[in-house]
């Protein structure tokens, strides 16, 4: 979507990359820092939601529901702009989604599990997106996005950014253990195509692929190195999302051990 955007969360992993990508395009986005009150008094365009707590939700509860929840339904009151695209999960269908987790399924969650203030915040930020915003929201449910720069969150990010320092890698992990991976670029490239699109509604934002460690650690042997993982766990697999949604705007999302075996090899963009 050509013109004014604004991104809310642009210091973190995915909206700073996405801050790039625009700017490299040519775009000045408009990022406010948090409590700017200028995100109420100016016409804000095409906002990416990007805000949100992810690994310390269970120690911030209250910054949890402020960040997934209340900040949105303050910009559907109060805010002045032309599209809303709220960043979620599909950690949404870890609760009992049928496979493969279309976006329109009902979602099981509890709120007896203190997990789900993640998941129910998520949740009734999606609802504010899809049902307050005037037709002027989308949701994209992000599943485990991956990046290799240092200080990149996620098991695969730190495990691609220690491979550049070191050829023997030992894990605290398990090869059976399996996730639907998606590079960062693939994530920007979805989320510059929901801006884009004239009726996004909510986009699995994943591979439509689970990948073990195993599968993995085959990549990096394969290109020379050494992987050793210390666990034996082998919970059962997350629901794999379906995909369909995002190959319709236009994204195909490329195979995680496609991206990991050109990134071994010098070639990956970042």
């Amino acid at each position: 979507m050509a013109g004014r955007c604004t991104i809310v969360g642009a210091v973190g992993f995915v909206g700073a990359a996405l801050r790039a990508r625009l700017e490299a395009a040519g775009e000045q986005p408009f990022t406010p820092a948090k409590g700017d009150p200028a995100l109420f008094e100016r016409d804000l365009g095409c906002v990416y939601y990007c805000a949100g707590l992810t690994a310390d939700y269970a120690q911030r509860p209250f910054d949890t529901i402020e960040a997934h929840a209340t900040l949105p339904a303050e910009i559907a009151r109060r805010g002045r702009f032309e599209r809303f695209i709220y960043l979620s999960s599909t950690r949404l269908y870890d609760a009992g989604a049928a496979e493969p987790a279309q976006e329109d399924a009902p979602l099981t969650l509890s709120p007896r599990e203190p997990r789900h203030v993640y998941d129910l915040s998520k949740a009734l930020g999606e609802n504010i997106a899809m049902t307050q915003m005037g037709g002027r929201g989308a949701v994209a449910r992000l599943s485990n996005v991956f990046g290799w720069a240092d200080g990149d969150p996620g098991f695969l990010s730190e495990w691609l950014a220690r491979a550049r320092r070191e050829r023997t890698l030992d894990l605290d992990s398990s090869p059976h253990i399996a996730r639907d991976y998606i590079h960062l670029g693939d994530v920007t490239a979805a989320l510059i195509a929901m801006a884009g699109a004239s009726e996004p509604g909510i986009v699995n934002v994943a591979s439509g692929e689970l990948v073990t460690n195993a599968r993995l650690a085959a990549v990096f042997e394969a290109e020379g190195w050494s992987v050793r993982f210390r666990g034996e766990a082998n919970p059962p697999p997350p629901p794999c999302a379906d995909v369909a949604r995002l190959r319709g705007l236009g994204v195909e999302p490329r195979r995680v051990e496609h991206v990991v075996r050109d990134y071994l090899r010098g070639g990956a963009e970042a």
